[in-house]
């Protein structure tokens, strides 16, 4: 099978859909597609709010068009799928967005068409689920009239140096043709090279069990965290120690949200409860990085309490508010968890973010950036983001932001040195 002279189409272009879009189009002929008109003429206009794909690279991509009329899908013989995937409040697989975009390439899509998937799922997602539903609107039976692949993305929002390109990349297809041309095809994009799996299934599961495999390491420095601080030890200054040791692994504490390591294991632990085993492990660890944001919190309620502060009275500043340093990315930000549990205590949270959009904040959590300096100050401060505009800072300006006697500084990334921060006159509390 060749696919190479076929008009891609790239469903959903967020951080994952854009800059494949992108690099795909710099080579041949690609329909960026988007339901969000907004967001289409952004693009048009050379603007990306994700802050991955810079202007002069939108412009390289000489063979890529952006729409958001379905119709523009009919002349593409490949379909990338690279909508979200997200879990609802009670901690199950969304698989909405899927569905509808499964639903959409089917009706348009023709003979011998392609659908590859780069959604994160759980295994056995793409053909139980996406499969029948491409059947029932197409008309075609899968692997005579159409083929599947899967490729799961890879994108680490805001790192400016693991990028599409630079990170090799797994595929898979539904035939053994069908596997070598999706792998012939990405390869001509990634510079990194790719992996192809020995089949859709392994794919997925190579895929979710990456980031289980982080939130457990996380969920182990997490719990290291709370029982040091009884034992009243500094835990970085412990990993610190264990980390001159050459194989020890690097994992920080910290609250852990965003659109994978956050989502991804509750797609593994779905499927396995479906098969009739419940995971203990991996929702052990889910449970402790779910935990941390309050904890934190309460911990800051807590000093404050002890340093003689009104609480209900008071007022927290909040340093960041995005899920991650240095990305405008809100998704599942655990930043929300910490200020709704200190709202829960009647205090009153005030959140600045440089990178965050502001309306994008309010549509999504009803919250309102504001500005938290010398002139706007409050009781006690959270730095939760590591933005860089906040590794810059000192201790001593950020003891200027503070009007009470004794502030309280939740330094959640551990961005300070916690001596010269106890010495500009903080309770200094990290993870």
């Amino acid at each position: 099978m060749n696919i190479n002279h076929d008009r891609i189409a790239i469903i959903g272009l967020g951080y994952v859909g854009l800059p494949l879009a992108v690099e795909f189009g710099k080579h041949r002929s690609v329909c960026g597609f988007d339901i969000n008109e907004a967001r289409i003429t952004q693009l048009v206009a050379g603007v990306d709010h994700t802050l991955e794909v810079e202007a002069s690279d939108l412009a390289q991509a000489q063979h890529l068009q952006f729409s958001s009329n379905v119709d523009d899908l009919r002349a593409c013989g490949v379909f990338i799928v690279t909508v979200p995937t997200p879990i609802d409040k009670a901690n199950r697989p969304d698989l909405t967005p899927l569905i509808k975009a499964s639903e959409m390439v089917g009706k348009v899509m023709s003979e011998g068409a392609v659908v590859i998937y780069e959604s994160t799922v759980y295994p056995g997602c793409t053909e139980e689920v996406c499969v029948p539903i491409l059947e029932k609107h197409s008309g075609l039976v899968y692997n005579q009239g159409f083929y599947c692949g899967y490729s799961p993305e890879r994108v680490n929002p805001g790192d400016k140096v693991n990028t599409l390109t630079k990170i090799r990349k797994i595929t898979s297809g539904s035939t053994p043709a069908v596997s070598a041309a999706v792998d012939q095809l990405y390869s001509s994009i990634i510079a990194a090279g790719t992996f192809p799996a020995t089949s859709i299934k392994v794919a997925e599961a190579a895929k979710v069990i990456e980031n289980t495999q982080r939130d457990l390491n996380i969920a182990l420095v997490n719990e290291l965290s709370v029982i040091f601080d009884r034992l009243n030890i500094d835990t970085i200054e412990v990993l610190e120690a264990a980390g001159s040791k050459w194989n020890f692994l690097p994992f920080r504490p910290g609250m852990v949200g965003g659109h994978c390591i956050g989502v991804d294991p509750y797609y593994l632990t779905h499927k396995a409860e479906e098969v009739g085993y419940h995971p203990q492990v991996i929702l052990a660890g889910r449970r402790i990085n779910d935990n941390m944001a309050r904890y934190v919190a309460r911990n800051v309620i807590k000093l404050m309490l002890n340093n003689g502060i009104d609480v209900a009275r008071s007022t927290v500043g909040v340093l960041g508010v995005t899920f991650k340093e240095n990305c405008p990315d809100i998704r599942n930000s655990k930043v929300i968890d910490l200020i709704n549990e200190l709202k829960f205590w009647n205090v009153n949270v005030v959140v600045t973010d440089p990178w965050a959009d502001a309306e994008e904040v309010r549509e999504e959590y009803g919250i309102e950036l504001t500005t938290i300096d010398a002139t706007h100050k409050v009781d006690s401060l959270v730095v939760a983001v590591g933005h860089h505009e906040y590794r810059l800072m000192s201790p001593n300006e950020l003891r200027s932001y503070c009007a009470s006697k004794a502030p309280v500084l939740a330094d959640v990334k551990a961005l300070y040195n916690r001596h010269e921060a106890a010495a500009a006159g903080f309770t200094v509390f990290r993870l």
